[in-house]
This record gives C-alpha cells, sequence and structure tokens, in this order.
C-alpha cells in the first residue's frame, strides 16, 4: 500500500537517498519493483528528520500529492542533511482520505511512526477500528489528527512507550494485538527516536543496506547494489547508525 525508507548514518542530503538513486522513493512513487499491494504510490508523501543541534524534536515535510509533483520539495531536499530520517511515499487504503493529517510520517514528541500496509476489517460499526480506538490513551486520542489505521498504531504504540516498554517491545506488542484481532493485517512499521530504528516485516516486503556510512531499511532497494537483504516476513529489524539486527518477531 506504501512505500518506506529509514536512514541512520553519517550525515547526507535527504534528495541523495530520497531522490536521486534510480530506484528511488520518488521512482518507486510511480514504478515500484516490489509492490504487490497496489500499483502506485500517489496520495501523498513525507519525510521526518533530526537536526539535533537545531531542537530535539524531528522537523517533517508531508504533502499530500505525488511526490513527482512537489517541485518544492525536490528544492530543499539537496539542502538539508540529516544523520537519520524515515521517508514515505502513500497509497491509501480504501475508505481513508487523502489529506496530509492521513500522510506519513506520523509525529509525537521526539518519535516518528511510518506504516505499510492495512488492518483487515478496520470500517464498520463492530470493526477492528473501533476496537483498537477504544485502547488508545486520552493523550493518544487527543494527538490523533487523521482517520487512518497508521496513526491508531502508532498511538497504541506511544502508550506502551509511556509505560515503559523499549521501542522493540512497544512495536512488537501492537502487531501481536492487532494481528490477534484482525488477522492476515499487513503491518510494515517504522519507528525511531532519532537514535534507534525499529521496523518490522509483517505482510509486505522489506530489506536492508548495511554500509561503511550508513544501516538503511526500505520496502524495497534504491539500487541495485548486491549487498542489500530481504528481510523475512514475521521478522524485526533494530538499526542504528554503526550496526543492524534482524531477529525474530517477538
Amino acid at each position: 500500500m506504501c512505500r518506506l525508507l529509514a536512514y541512520a548514518g553519517e550525515p547526507v542530503a535527504l534528495g541523495s537517498v530520497v531522490l536521486e538513486p534510480e530506484h528511488s522513493l520518488l521512482r518507486q512513487s510511480y514504478r515500484p519493483r516490489h509492490q504487490a499491494h497496489g500499483r502506485i504510490n500517489a496520495d501523498g508523501f513525507g519525510v521526518g528528520w533530526y537536526a539535533p543541534d537545531a531542537r530535539p524534536e524531528p522537523a517533517r515535510y508531508r504533502k499530500p500529492v505525488p511526490m513527482w509533483s512537489d517541485q518544492s520539495f525536490a528544492n530543499i531536499a539537496g539542502a538539508i542533511r540529516s544523520e537519520l530520517f524515515i521517508a514515505s511515499i502513500r497509497n491509501a487504503s480504501p475508505g481513508i482520505p487523502v489529506n496530509e493529517a492521513n500522510t506519513a510520517p506520523y509525529l509525537r514528541d521526539q518519535w516518528l511512526f511510518a506504516h505499510n500496509g492495512y488492518v483487515l476489517d478496520w470500517h464498520g460499526a463492530k470493526g477492528s477500528g473501533i476496537v483498537l480506538r477504544r485502547r488508545l490513551s486520552d493523550a493518544s486520542l487527543a494527538a490523533t489528527e487523521g482517520s487512518t489505521d497508521s496513526e491508531v498504531l502508532f498511538g497504541l504504540v506511544v502508550d506502551a512507550l509511556a509505560d515503559g516498554a523499549a521501542p522493540s517491545e512497544a512495536l512488537a506488542s501492537v502487531i501481536r494485538t492487532t494481528l490477534a484481532l484482525a488477522p492476515g493485517s499487513r503491518l510494515n512499521c517504522m519507528l525511531t527516536d532519532g537514535i534507534t530504528i525499529v521496523a518490522t516485516a509483517c505482510g509486505d516486503t522489506l530489506f536492508t543496506l548495511r554500509t561503511e556510512r550508513a544501516a538503511i531499511v526500505a520496502s524495497e532497494p534504491f539500487d541495485d547494489d548486491p549487498a542489500w537483504l530481504r528481510v523475512d516476513d514475521g521478522a524485526l529489524v533494530v538499526a542504528h547508525r554503526t550496526d543492524l539486527n534482524v531477529g525474530a518477531l517477538p
């Protein structure tokens, strides 16, 4: 339904990763190579990045338009440098509006979150959307801006973090809860606090790339480097700028 990318490493311009590679997110917005669900990702895009010298909270740029149509982002992306960022292009789920509030990445305090997939049986008076929304804390419910299943998942993750869970366990617990309620949901998620990236492979493609300069996690490779590794379904990835580990989703 979407394509995601997370980068942690030496400072680079956003455009050098998001726009310039041969099979970058820009090209994936209209010609993805590994997308099994949907054909194009033209329902919006967003990037969230960290600039710790300026402020502790991440910055974010989101638009409910195709990435290829936004000349402003193409202009600024080459001038913004960061050690860690998340980018997303969107193929909207049926019944969920296309607007900025529904466009990833989602932001709370120091946390950024993006989701590729769909929670089954989301709509309806007794659907999974109603059940999961009722499990949100008052703070997370009040902070919810849009109407996506993704933002509700993020709220549940933030609530688990507030209860003391580590990022990997917070994300894993929400995946388990959602699958128990709506089996067969696709829940490829990415979460970061500006230091650690946690990502899940759950129903869709996920790849990793480890270089001397960076650790990258993405829905699909942005080039043909043979060092890209496909992540098995049911796995959890934990990445920092100096290391990357893949294990079973607990």
